[in-house]
C-alpha cells in the first residue's frame, strides 16, 4: 500500500476515535498549565475503558511498528498519571497485534523507600530498569515539553544511584499540539501573543532524544471540519462550525510552529 496513503488513514482513524470519545474538545477560557488560553484540549483520560484502552495503545504500538521503535525497545515507560495507562495499554497492544512483549514502566510522584524499595528511594513502580536496557518513552501530547524534562532527570538519577546504564530510544507523544514555547517576562509572566521556540525542536537539541507523534493537531483538525464530524464544542457534540475552526486557526497562527 502507498505509504502516504498509510499514513492519511491513520490520521483519519485517531481523529475520529478522539472525536468520538471526547478527547478532542473546543471550548472557552482554557488555559495550558503554561499560562496560555488555548481553544482546544486533547483529554486521553477519556479512553477509559478496556476497549478504548486498547485502541489507544494500537496508535501507539502502530506507531513503533511503522518507526521500527519495537526491535530496539525492552521497556516503554509512561509518566505518572496519563502516561503510565498509555504504557500500559501500547505494551498489550504490541503483544496482541504484532507478539512483541515489552516490559512497561511508570514513576512514582515520590520515592518508595519501604517493602521491596526499603533503603533504595525506588522512583520506579515495577522496577523493570536494568543495566542497558532501552526505554521508550510515551505521554498523551506535547506542549512544553516541561514533564519529559522531568522524567528525564528521574531516569538520569535511578541509573546514578543504581549504577546502571539506560538508553531512551525515543520519546512518543499521542498529539503533537504543533506549537510554540511560551513567552516569560521578567516577573515571570506570560506574554501573550508572543512566540516561543519550536518545543520539540529544541528539545531534540537540548537531549538529543527524536520524538514521534501518533498525529499532529492540524491534520486532525482539519479532517474533522472537512468531514463535518461532531466533536465536543462548549459542551455539546456537533460538527466543527466556521468560528470554532476560525478560532484554532488564529491559535495557531499565533503560537504555532512555522507560521501554525
Amino acid at each position: 500500500m502507498d505509504q502516504t496513503k498509510t499514513v492519511k488513514n491513520h490520521v483519519k482513524r485517531v481523529a475520529r476515535t478522539l472525536a468520538e470519545t471526547g478527547a478532542l474538545f473546543f471550548d472557552d477560557n482554557l488555559l495550558l498549565k503554561d499560562g496560555r488560553p488555548t481553544p482546544y484540549f486533547v483529554n486521553m483520560a477519556t479512553f477509559r475503558t478496556g476497549r478504548m484502552s486498547l485502541l489507544l495503545g494500537s496508535f501507539f504500538a502502530e506507531m513503533m511498528v511503522s518507526e521500527g521503535l519495537e526491535k530496539h525497545v525492552d521497556v516503554i515507560l509512561g509518566p505518572s498519571y496519563k502516561g503510565s495507562a498509555i504504557a500500559l495499554s501500547t505494551s498489550i497492544a504490541l503483544w496482541q497485534l504484532y507478539q512483541k512483549d515489552l516490559s512497561f514502566e511508570y514513576d512514582r510522584k515520590e520515592a518508595k523507600t519501604h517493602g521491596e524499595a526499603t533503603g533504595k528511594k525506588g522512583m520506579f513502580v515495577n522496577r523493570s530498569l536494568f543495566d542497558g536496557c532501552r526505554l521508550f518513552i510515551v505521554d498523551d501530547v506535547a506542549t512544553s515539553m516541561a514533564t519529559k524534562y522531568d522524567l528525564l532527570e528521574k531516569i538520569e538519577a535511578e541509573a546514578h544511584m543504581s549504577g546502571m546504564t539506560i538508553h531512551i530510544e525515543g520519546i512518543g507523544i499521542g498529539i503533537d499540539r504543533e506549537q510554540t514555547t511560551a513567552v516569560y517576562n521578567e516577573e515571570g509572566n506570560v506574554v501573550l501573543g508572543r512566540k516561543g521556540n519550536n518545543a520539540i525542536d529544541d528539545f531534540r537539541a537540548r537531549s538529543g532524544i527524536k520524538v514521534f507523534a501518533v498525529a499532529g493537531i492540524k491534520a486532525v483538525v482539519q479532517y474533522l471540519y472537512e468531514e463535518r464530524m461532531p466533536v465536543l464544542v462548549k459542551g455539546n457534540r456537533v460538527p466543527m462550525d466556521e468560528k470554532t475552526k476560525a478560532a484554532f486557526d488564529l491559535y495557531l497562527d499565533t503560537y504555532g510552529v512555522d507560521g501554525g
